[in-house]
């Protein structure tokens, strides 16, 4: 599907309202394969390859990944699908774009998973565009093989050690078939570094929410506790035995905590 002069790969699949899944960064919609023919029964799932990511196409330009863009390619994007005021869920990088995506359009529910509203300070924000160009540089030299062998030793992953060897492989291989100049580019454009605080306008939001975490990630729980608390209507979830990525390390649980409050939601009468 071509939107804003980018060729986007989307698939929707099943029937019932829309439920929108966005990946995270070294992802892609297959990022989301173990969960979609569960969801499915119920929903309308819609399953994008984020800008830079997949099968979608991967710009030179760097701006053309910032957030606010990729946000305004999304609701074209839900617009052509037909999509009005999805249930939006967001990992990581999608996360973000979803967060970003609700501060500006209707959405049903909004569900964020290990997902941060960015950098309060600009001192931070700096340092991590520098340290984001460095990591996009090697990407581009080194090539992706290497950068997957790096990012995967990164602490917040060290949970996924535990993971089935079959499942791993799998993370691997999808990691692997991303594009260099997508991913150095997606870091230039839409890192955390690159992305404006959202802090400040969380209160904004009117939609439920959903903030859902791994025990064992200390980071992104504190950062969803803190969130919780400045937001109207928000519900944190925190799965047992999981870390950065509770989808992939306890998918059961991850998809029961979905399913439970999307339900919740479904059962509310309609604005």
């Amino acid at each position: 599907m071509r939107i804003n002069g980018v060729d986007y790969a989307v698939q929707m699949t099943g029937h019932g309202e829309p439920l929108v899944l966005l990946h995270g960064f070294t992802g892609s919609s297959k990022s989301w394969g173990p969960h979609v023919p569960l969801f499915s029964v119920s929903y309308t799932v819609v399953t994008i390859d984020l800008l830079g990511h997949g099968r979608t196409t991967s710009p030179a330009d760097p701006a053309r990944y910032e957030i606010t863009r990729a946000a305004a390619d999304l609701h074209a994007l839900l617009r052509a699908c037909g999509v009005d005021a999805p249930h939006l869920l967001g990992y990581s990088m999608g996360g973000r774009l979803a967060l970003c995506y609700a501060l500006q359009h209707p959405v049903r529910s909004l569900l964020l998973e290990s997902a941060s509203p960015g950098l309060v300070s600009e001192q931070e924000r700096a340092a991590r565009r520098e340290s984001d160009e460095r990591l996009a540089a090697r990407i581009e030299q080194d090539g992706i093989p290497a950068f997957v062998d790096t990012w995967e030793k990164l602490p917040l992953f060290v949970t996924q050690a535990a993971l089935p060897e079959d499942v791993r492989a799998r993370q691997r291989q999808q990691r692997q078939a991303n594009n260099p100049t997508g991913l150095a580019n997606s870091l230039r454009g839409m890192g955390t570094g690159a992305q404006p605080s959202f802090w400040g306008r969380l209160s904004l939001l009117d939609a439920p929410a959903l903030l859902l975490v791994g025990a064992l990630d200390e980071k992104f729980t504190a950062i969803a506790q803190t969130m919780a608390g400045k937001m109207r209507s928000a519900r944190l979830a925190v799965i047992s035995g999981a870390g950065h990525a509770p989808h992939l390390e306890q998918p059961t649980s991850f998809r029961d905590e979905v399913l439970r409050f999307v339900r919740d939601i479904g059962r509310r009468r309609l604005p």
